[in-house]
């Protein structure tokens, strides 16, 4: 089947008319008669930077890539960024089943319980955690985004480790896209309140952006499980200490601060992110617990300096970043009364010598963590050969963990087994063998080097390879290969290949002493070889189309698996897999007042030892969106998804996954009075009753947020 359909995509390519380009219009004057013309198929063509490493236009660059500006995230009424990629193709947020509902990014059908496997960047630095993916409870608030630009599909010949099955950049504002002051609030159901400032303006030679987001909510208490990890245990030890059926711990408090100075060629920025008791969702250890919380501070910093005046035909940019995270946890693994089978190393364990203890204040957990990276880029951009742009790129990067200080009242230096009764008196273990992640470092050392080949008129190639030095893991080399054809003036074709690698994570590797992770410090790193087609075709000037082919081989992708006659995890190689599919998305200015917006994604991805579908992705998923300006200075936007064909894994019992269907409407006034801006939300309209896959210990899967509305009213001057 992902032959056929690479052949019959190879077959449609070589068959297309060979026309005029699209790509001429680089070369018009600006006020030509024919760019203006030609302009109407293209319309207000959005750019993306993450592709090459440059601006380019989305529709040349050398990857199926999306971009979503600040405009459209408004229109849409998304509050975080996940409800913003909730409207990529092919992507789909769902919470991972490790407990505390952290949000999975799953790329056509790419994902494991941490989600390492997609880079997230912030204004093109990463932001790494010592998990692989991003900081626990990452929830980042919008108002302060100018776009977000995705690319689908390996990024490592430009961006390294990590950019596996995707990357996500997200390009903050500056002063040009404020343009003022403009504060705000907003209010609804779940005790929700968000509060926003923004600010923006030149002052003397300097441009100033300044933007403060603060949002807070209970979370949805009707979301609520019947079953948990500890009613297993209570039907085994006839106890009734669990605290199901209850509701999923989902309160969240989030500040999220930016800061952008710019002067010549200098640019700073500084971004806050703060997240203040956080709910655990299902519990640590995927037993019930409404009173564990995770809070945590991030900086990150950033300089660049960018000059194109030294030497003729160069481009140069220099980046230098600091990243600073300190995180507080304090979780009640398991509730008040449970009794427990405990082994000789103070852990749970279900063998024969296990002693029952009973936790009057339940097994309690406080580690205290510090996170520091950083690092150098250096990038060049030669444009002084004819028809070719050279970039050379080139770097350090750094990450360290350090654990400040552990607390909890099990494992080994805690208890032994031979207590029957333990209480909340919690043993300070920091700096000894007992900690459940020891300290640990990386650096990496990279060299990179790309050509962008207009080889003729209309055809253009891409090739690029990077070589990675880890300091813990050795060498890597990964190379991407592009052609871009301009067919014709509205129909451009792109062949892609692309190879990615991710290193294991810290905790992947060096967890011990855990109630529920293990890290395992044998891992290979996980491999990725990645094909795609992809057809953008505007037949006329108010609609684009887009079709995009795919088809890759991941070897030895790392996730938890279960052991053997216990409650932990054991990070393992667990799978290879091997994944095909297409994304059809369209665009339709249907008319002046209303666009049509939406995708439909189908993938199938498949464990190659077992044959059997990848567990919980999606392997159907539609989108569609609609902004309708009826009055002046009125819209109203809804929005449908569906989500559809997923399946359990084949070690998993329970009956298959329902499909579900979400429907959002947003109804926009502005410019009352000239100042005001107001807007009326209600999402999932119909209250429909959505889950999302969970472990097999939470029976009836995870519900999703029920119906919820909320009112908005902000004032620019």
């Amino acid at each position: 089947m992902r032959n056929g359909l690479m052949c019959l995509g190879l077959t449609v390519l070589l068959s297309l008319p060979w026309s005029g380009s699209a790509q001429a219009l680089e070369g018009l004057d600006p006020e030509s008669p024919m760019l203006q013309e030609m302009r109407d198929f293209y319309g207000d063509e959005a750019f993306i930077t993450i592709a090459t490493g440059s601006r380019k236009p989305i529709y040349k660059a050398p990857a199926v890539a999306t971009v979503i500006t600040s405009a459209e995230i408004k229109a849409m009424g998304a509050r975080n960024l996940d409800e913003v990629l909730e409207t990529v193709a092919g992507l789909h947020v769902v919470p991972s089943t490790q407990g505390r509902l952290d949000s999975i990014y799953s790329i056509r059908g790419i994902h494991t319980s941490f989600n390492p496997q997609v880079l997230v960047l912030m204004n093109g630095i990463p932001f790494p955690h010592f998990s692989g993916g991003r900081p626990f409870h990452f929830r980042l608030p919008v108002n302060a985004i100018a776009r977000v630009e995705v690319i689908r599909g390996p990024g490592s010949a430009v961006y390294g480790a990590d950019a596996f099955g995707g990357v996500i950049n997200i390009i903050t504002k500056d002063a040009s896209d404020i343009q003022g002051t403009e504060i705000g609030g907003r209010a609804g159901s779940f005790d929700t309140q968000d509060l926003w400032l923004q600010h923006g303006r030149p002052y003397g030679e300097w441009d100033l952006a300044f933007s403060l987001e603060w949002q807070k909510s209970a979370g949805d208490r009707d979301r609520r499980i019947a079953a948990d990890q500890q009613t297993i245990i209570d039907n085994r030890f006839n106890t009734n200490a669990s605290l199901a059926p209850g509701a999923l711990s989902t309160r969240y408090d989030v500040l999220d601060t930016h800061l952008n100075l710019s002067r010549d060629n200098w640019q700073l920025r500084y971004w806050l992110w703060r997240q203040q008791d956080a709910g655990l969702g299902a519990g640590s250890a995927l037993a019930l617990d409404p009173v564990g919380e995770e809070s945590l501070t991030q900086h990150l910093v950033d300089l660049t300096y960018s000059t194109a005046d030294l030497v003729a035909d160069w481009d140069f940019r220099l980046n230098a970043h600091y990243l600073h995270r300190d995180s507080e946890s304090r979780f009640v693994a398991f509730p008040p009364g449970a009794i427990l089978p405990i082994g000789s190393d103070g852990n749970l364990s279900f063998s024969e010598t296990a002693n029952s203890v009973l936790f009057t204040e339940g097994m309690i957990g406080k580690p205290v963590g510090e996170e520091d990276g950083g690092g150098i880029d250096f990038a060049a951009v030669y444009t002084g050969m004819a028809d070719h742009r050279w970039r050379i790129g080139a770097g350090v990067k750094s990450f360290r963990f350090k654990l400040e200080k552990e607390e909890k009242n099990f494992g080994p230096g805690v208890i032994d087994g031979t207590r029957p009764v333990v209480d909340g008196t919690l043993t300070n273990i920091t700096n000894t063998e007992f900690v459940f992640l020891r300290d640990a470092s990386r650096t990496v050392w990279y060299l990179s080097l790309q050509d962008e080949w207009q080889f003729v008129p209309n055809w253009e190639l891409t090739a690029g390879v990077r070589y990675d030095h880890y300091s813990d893991f050795g060498d890597t080399v990964n190379p991407r290969l592009a052609l871009v054809w301009a067919t014709r003036h509205d129909l451009t074709a792109k062949i892609l290949y692309g190879r990615a690698f991710r290193a294991p994570s810290f905790s992947e590797q060096f967890s011990i002493n855990n109630p529920v992770g293990l890290g395992n410090p044998d891992l290979d790193p996980e491999t990725i070889d990645t094909l795609e087609l992809s057809f953008d075709y505007r037949p006329t000037f108010d609609l684009q189309t887009n079709l995009s082919v795919f088809a890759y081989r991941a070897r030895d992708l790392i996730e938890f698996a279960a052991d053997p006659g216990g409650t932990t995890r054991t990070a393992q190689n667990a799978r290879d897999q091997d994944g095909y599919g297409f994304e059809l998305e369209m665009d339709w200015r249907a008319l002046d007042t209303l666009r049509l917006q939406g995708y439909y994604a189908w993938q199938r991805s498949k464990d190659v030892e077992t044959k059997q579908r990848i567990a919980d992705a999606p392997g159907q998923m539609v989108y569609l969106a609609a902004k309708w300006e009826f009055l002046p200075e009125w819209e109203i936007c809804p929005q449908y998804r569906w989500i559809g064909s997923r399946k359990r894994a084949i070690s998993d019992p329970r009956g298959v996954i329902d499909n579900y269907s979400l429907v959002d409407v947003i109804i926009r006034k502005n410019r009352i009075f000239g100042l005001f801006d107001t807007a009326f939300a209600v999402r999932n309209i119909f209250d429909e009753d959505a889950r999302e896959p969970s472990s097999s210990v939470i029976a009836g899967d995870y519900p999703l947020e029920g119906r919820q509305a909320w009112a908005e009213i902000s004032y620019r001057f």
